[in-house]
């Protein structure tokens, strides 16, 4: 045996040594060290949980490079002598919390908190890349870091909470070009008082106070002689230091490419999953010629292939070439900042060779003329870069050695690149890539350019970037007019050809065609306006960069205001607080079930799931392979105790879901068994093993569609009590319509894409009992699940949660089949089991929000206003009917927002062969009031008239309010909705910002604004809810709620409540911070319910505030008689009141049940959403330059929180309607199933400009403390940015003369290919044509 690798994990030593050579950092860190801050999210290296620092120290030039990176992906093996600083090492509760981790707390930049150990270490990662060679020194408190570099060191971030504001505010706070008073509301100042903003108020920062190399690995790299030595061939891992070598390794007689992996940074293994496990590895990272940077000659750059991304950013962008800068700004939006720092421009090539990756870099350099030197088995080559490309999938033991790129110089030279992608940033493949080099010579006669060499380079539409030659050889010595453009693009079109399973071919076809157009125009005279005469990511040309300051860019900062109400009436409650223990998010010691340290002889399991809708399952095998030895067992449906039954989730009076397919699949992604082994790892890898025999022999086709199941007739009832109710008479009030019309409208689904995925751990115990951590939003039901699945009493079952990564209804019945699935292992097994789903199994099992259909009649007068509505509501519940029959009550609650006059609805909820729908944050709701927007604004366009009139016109007035909604239209003066809605849409700055879109899209062609304010009603139910106060006997306090924190604040306003509810005992004032809320536990406090609704968080309050009351009332008489005999009545001391109370044995334990009034069960929250957009015609991107939001949140528990789920909700509701898009194939399986095809809003996609002001409306006594929820209803006004997103199509369609400018079908969500196509994937061809025509 050689040595072991030997890293530094924050300062301490450790030594990977029996470990399995394919174990990721992340995986080493959190099974072999203490450290738990950084988490599995997606495993793809595409969201940024799992971020460390990964130092390295070259003692040649005493010298540490510090880089952040994916520990998910980056192996344990390659990191021999390397320091990792993770978010515990900056920082923490025993040494301190580092300046990141308190701005990021004071700024209340955290929620559910499980992306923020990653956040933390992507800033500090940017911190100390900054200030390591800053000169000048920044100010005092401040880092090197500009604005622009803050915002994007977090870039490749995800957070599913926040809306990413206030993590960009924190970011910000480090920037040495900051304006302060920019900030948002932050614990340090008081933006609402006359409290200036002040860098002396912030956590002081000071470069370099972390050291992120210890001296003993420094003195240990010295003893070697100043080289760290790998490992010598021990534990699978290979360390070449040649060609030589490495070609010594692939000529041994155990090198085979399918157990034998060959890697540099393994970051590939993000996009292209490993299905087996491999033996050895061969490290390639110390080979001299793949390290090479040579760019001392004059002819070009030659870069090794194992040279990073980032590291060929920094050389590019020192070159003097046009050609080189564009490079290095084009690569800076390749996959992510911890991506780019170990990935390496050689494995991106090889995978565009081997894979035909949608490589950008392929492009960039291919049009650069680029040349790779590979060395096969037997010969060193030379060749162009396309002819390597050409060339069949090269095997495993051909190396790419290095890529040389010319210098073109700058003379005559044109030079750019572009794509379009969801993300502008980056960390998004592109729908289509491009990169043209040309050069020019004027014609003295006619001043034109004149084309003498030419390179048009295309990828990423379904194959490997090309060259279109026949444009090339067309346009070659032409001057550009609009016939030649014309001519050019008609040729383009005959050249990419997207493959068959290309999603989206014509729109990446006319993306292609954008981009071609755009580049040529700018060469020629005429063709398109001046201030429109902008490049694709502001190309370069002749050496300059072209830009317009009158459009959206990417660079544009993130702005903010926020305008809240504080009150001082219930103090600390109503105070603006930072969240409970979010400084232990911060520093990754807040503890996840994930977390909870494995208990002795643990296992671990991950699903086997069907992938078709309907068949027999046969039986189950593995394949012959190295995973499949990991194999211990597999738990299936034949392993449900006796009296047991094969449920896996259960809603009271709706209907059950089986955990199991027992003997048939009914969906696919359903639940066949759970294969057990002896780590996390081995059980994915061995479940990948699975070869499920299937059999449709005698069974019906799947019903996969909403038109399936009508054409079939397969619905769920709806019971009667939670069926909607119509209102007036539709056939009266269609008789009173002027005109009347007909619709349709469809809304795909969303994935939750909470940062933790579904993850439990179940733990057996004595007497058939058995206690299971699980991150769920209802115990109570997991509780009563586990127990009918096992065939015992309830009071067998604990399940305990203190907290999840993030919820919106995703682990609520979704969270329940993975806790019942450790529940049966461990039962089976008598041995801990925990699961943790990969993101992968997840997306595919959970579901999501339901998709449906919507057929709509209205009628209406010639002023807009409406008389009836009919709608036939469609809903695709899925396989079981889990929460499914409430949507209809949702979606008709949501819609009843105007006054429709009459309206009637028939509703079906769809019985399909998919997995079941359930909650989602704001679910029906959302759909139902986009539906009543997209109803009103067709009725706008049919009239011609302003949209927001229509509006306004058919709010209700008090009297309708009642009508349609009952008792929960509450009192006349609650009724905020018109006054709000007013204030946004009929103010002088809405009028003037209108007129502005309209001047800017008659002045702008090929970029259109549209602007749209929506109101919203949503109708809060409030829910029974315990409570449990305790005080102990040195005065703390322990408080139990039946409520599960998710990161919606609900432990931080309990514990104000509690506070405020023990203030007349407390004359210190110090109650607050005694006060510590617990874990939710089934047995321990029972009758807990579940999470959701928006409503937990009040009651469970009101439930404490009870509970207060109680202990008020024992504790009153004990502080009377020792105030009465202290001389002057002195004020007790708290901790002297508790002492006392314990010696009179008064009971310092208080309970209650809180039940809400039954003449009050209901209210209703109001908002008005206002967002202005710009769509690129070209390529269908849109950019939020802004949302206004107005919000009635009554009188805030505490406005920080409830401001954070006002813009995380909102954001969440961008996703929904923008670009989450919610893809299946023909078996109904999800198919966008990771971070990689599915897109949820980042920094660079959120508005440019988020406002939001809370309103107070008039105070009422039956809700709790005059307070309004605030977890889902803001989620419903981001219609407002699909609705302008519909104007500024209709400014589009209008230019370019489409059929129907302004009425068109357009659903949810609008991606960027559906916004192109409505735009018109033609209007290049229109444009041209029109051109030639006028010229003729």
């Amino acid at each position: 045996m050689g040595r072991v690798v030997v890293l530094a994990v924050n300062g301490v030593r450790h030594e990977a040594a029996d470990v399995h050579p394919s174990m990721t950092l992340l995986e080493f860190l959190r099974t072999k060290t203490p450290v738990r801050g950084p988490k599995l999210g997606c495993g793809e290296g595409g969201c940024g949980a799992c971020v460390v620092l990964i130092s390295k120290y070259d003692a040649a030039t005493d010298e540490v490079t510090d880089i952040s990176a994916s520990s998910c992906l980056t192996l344990v093996g390659t990191l021999h002598h390397c320091s990792v600083t993770t978010s515990e090492g900056i920082g923490n509760t025993r040494d301190g919390y580092h300046p990141v981790q308190q701005r990021l707390a004071g700024f209340h930049a955290s929620q559910c908190g499980f992306c923020t150990p990653g956040v933390c270490m992507s800033i500090f990662s940017a911190l100390v890349k900054a200030d390591k060679h800053a000169a000048p020194p920044p100010p005092t408190g401040f880092s090197s870091l500009t604005c622009s570099e803050a915002e994007h060191a977090v870039s490749g971030n995800l957070c599913r909470c926040t809306g990413y504001r206030p993590i960009l505010d924190a970011c910000r706070s480090f920037a040495a070009d900051v304006d302060l008073e920019d900030l948002g509301l932050n614990s340090f100042w008081n933006k609402c008082a006359d409290d200036p903003a002040d860098v002396t108020k912030l956590p002081e920062y000071s470069p370099g106070s972390v050291c992120t190399f210890p001296d003993f690995l420094k003195a240990e790299i010295k003893s070697h002689d100043g080289k760290s030595l790998p490992p010598e061939n021990s534990a699978g891992w290979y360390h070449p230091r040649s060609i030589q070598e490495l070609h010594g390794l692939f000529a041994a007689n155990w090198f085979d490419e399918t157990t034998v992996k060959i890697v540099a940074s393994n970051t590939g293994a993000g996009v292209y999953k490993e299905e087996d496990l491999y033996e050895k590895y061969i490290d390639i990272t110390g080979i001299p010629e793949l390290l090479v940077i040579d760019s001392s000659s004059n002819k070009g750059v030659e870069i090794g292939a194992a040279v990073s991304i980032s590291k060929a950013i920094e050389v590019f962008s020192r070159g003097t070439s046009p050609v080189f800068r564009k490079i290095a700004a084009h690569l800076g939006k390749v996959a992510t900042p911890f991506v780019r720092n170990t990935a390496t421009v050689g494995g991106n090539l090889i995978m565009a060779q081997r894979h035909r990756f949608a490589s950008d870099i392929a492009t960039l350099l291919l049009a650069a003329a680029a040349r790779v030197t590979v060395h096969t088995a037997s010969e060193m080559l030379s060749l162009t870069l396309e002819e390597f490309l050409e060339q069949p999938p090269c095997d495993a033991k051909t190396v790419l050695l290095s890529i040389f790129v010319p210098d073109w110089g700058s003379d005559s030279v044109i030079f750019e690149t572009s794509r379009a992608a969801p993300r502008p940033f980056g960390n998004a493949i592109s729908y289509v890539n491009s990169a043209f080099l040309a050069r020019t010579s004027g014609d003295a006669a006619s001043g034109d350019l004149l084309i003498q060499e030419f390179c048009l380079v295309f990828g990423a539409y379904g194959g490997v970037a090309v060259r279109a030659r026949k444009v090339e050889d067309f346009l070659k010595g032409k001057s550009v007019s609009a016939p030649v453009i014309l001519e050019a693009v008609q040729l383009l079109k005959d050249v990419i050809r997207p493959s068959q399973d290309t999603a989206h071919p014509e729109y990446r076809v006319s993306l292609a065609v954008g981009f071609l157009f755009s580049f040529l125009s700018s060469l020629g005279k005429d063709l398109i306006e001046p201030t429109e005469a902008i490049t694709p990511n502001n190309g370069i040309i002749n050496g300059t960069a072209k830009s317009s300051p009158e459009v959206a860019n990417d660079s544009l900062p993130i702005r903010s205001r926020q305008e809240l109400v504080f009150s001082e009436e219930f103090k600390p409650v109503g105070k603006p607080i930072t969240k409970a223990g979010v400084e232990l998010q911060a520093s990754g010691e807040a503890v996840y079930v994930d977390d909870i340290p494995a208990p002795k002889d643990c296992l671990y399991g991950a699903f086997i799931y069907s992938t078709h809708p309907r068949a027999h399952i046969k039986g189950v095998n593995f394949k012959s392979s190295l995973a499949a030895q990991k194999v211990i067992t597999v738990i299936s449906a034949k392993d449900i105790p006796v009296g047991g039954k094969n449920i896996g989730t259960s809603y009271p009076m709706l209907g059950d879901e089986a955990l199991f397919s027992d003997p048939d699949s009914e969906f696919a992604g359903q639940s066949i068994g759970v294969v057990i082994a002896e780590t996390q790892k081995y059980a994915y890898m061995a479940a990948k093993q699975a070869v499920v025999e299937y059999s449709t022999e005698n069974l019906e086709p799947p019903i996969l569609t909403i038109e399936d199941a009508i054409q079939h007739n397969s619905y769920f009832r709806i019971p009667p009590d939670l069926a909607a109710r119509p209102v007036g008479d539709f056939d009266k009030g269609m008789s009173e319509a002027d005109h009347n019309l007909s619709g349709e409208v469809k809304l795909e689904s969303q994935y939750y894409f909470y940062m933790e995925t579904n993850t439990a751990l179940a733990i057996p115990d004595e007497d058939n009992c058995i206690t299971v951590y699980s991150s769920t939003q209802t115990p109570e039901i997991t509780q009563n699940v586990i127990a009918e699945l096992l065939g015992i009493p309830y009071h067998n079952v604990r399940v305990i949660t203190r907290r999840v990564g993030g919820g919106f209804g995703g682990k609520a019945q979704k969270g329940c089949p993975v806790a019942c699935a450790c529940a049966l292992a461990a039962f089976k097994l008598r041995r801990p089991v925990r699961m943790y789903l990969d993101r992968k199994t997840d997306m595919i099992m959970a579901g999501g929000r339901h998709p449906m259909k919507v057929k709509y009649s209205v009628g209406f007068k010639s002023d807009g206003t409406v008389t009836a509505l009919h709608m036939d509501l469609r809903i695709n519940a899925g396989i079981s009917p889990d929460v499914s029959p409430m949507l209809p009550l949702f979606i008709i609650g949501a819609l009843k927002k105007y006054n429709w006059g009459a309206l009637s609805f028939d509703v079906k909820l769809c019985k399909t062969n998919v997995s079941s729908k359930s909650a989602m944050r704001g679910p029906g709701e959302v759909q139902g009031s986009f539906i009543a927007e997209a109803i009103i604004e067709h009725i706008a366009s049919v009239l011609a008239v302003d949209t927001n009139g229509v509006r306004r016109k058919n709010l209700h007035g008090f009297e309708s309010l009642t009508t349609f909604y009952g008792k929960a239209a509450g009192d006349a003066a609650t009724y905020s909705l018109v006054e709000m809605f007013d204030k946004l849409a009929a103010s002088p700055e809405y009028q003037s910002r209108r007129a502005e879109v309209e001047r800017f899209n008659g002045g702008s062609k090929w970029k259109k604004r549209g602007i749209s304010c929506v109101p919203i009603t949503f109708t809060v139910t409030l829910r029974p809810t315990p409570g449990k106060v305790s005080i102990l006997n040195d005065g703390s306090i322990v408080v139990e709620v039946g409520g599960v924190e998710l990161g919606q604040g609900l432990y931080t306003k309990v514990k104000q409540m509690a506070a405020f509810g023990l203030a007349e005992l407390d004359d210190d004032g110090v109650l607050l911070e005694k006060v510590r809320v617990i874990q939710a536990d089934s047995l321990s406090l029972v009758q807990g319910g579940f999470t959701g609704g928006s409503t937990t968080s009040e009651t469970s309050c009101e439930a404490v505030r009870v509970s207060c009351a109680a202990l008020v009332e024992r504790l009153k008489p004990v502080k009377e008689s020792m105030e009465a005999n202290n001389s002057g009545g002195a004020p007790v001391a708290w901790s002297a009141l508790i002492a006392q109370a314990t010696m009179a044995s008064v009971n310092l334990s208080a309970q209650a049940y809180w039940t809400p009034d039954p003449a009050f069960v209901q209210y209703l929250n109001y908002g008005a959403g206002v967002s202005e957009v710009e769509i690129d015609v070209l390529t269908g991107a849109t950019t939020i330059l802004r949302s206004d939001l107005l919000y009635d949140c009554g009188e805030s528990l505490n406005p920080a929180v409830d401001l954070g789920q006002v813009e995380g909700a909102f954001v969440q509701g961008v996703g929904f309607f923008t670009n989450e898009e919610y893809a299946t194939n023909a078996d109904g399986m999800v198919i966008n199933d990771g971070t990689w095809t599915y897109k949820i809003p980042t920094v660079d996609t959120i508005p440019k400009q988020l406002n939001v002001e809370f309103i107070n409306s008039a105070l009422d006594k039956k809700r709790v403390l005059s307070s309004k929820s605030s977890g889902e209803p803001p989620l419903v006004m981001a219609a407002s940015v699909h609705c302008a997103m519909r104007e500024a199509i209709r400014a589009a369609r209008t230019e370019f003369s489409a059929e129907s400018p302004l009425t068109f079908q357009m659903d949810v969500p609008a991606t960027m290919a559906d916004v192109k196509q409505l735009c018109g994937l033609d209007v290049v061809e229109k444009h041209l044509h029109n051109l030639v025509y006028k010229a003729a």
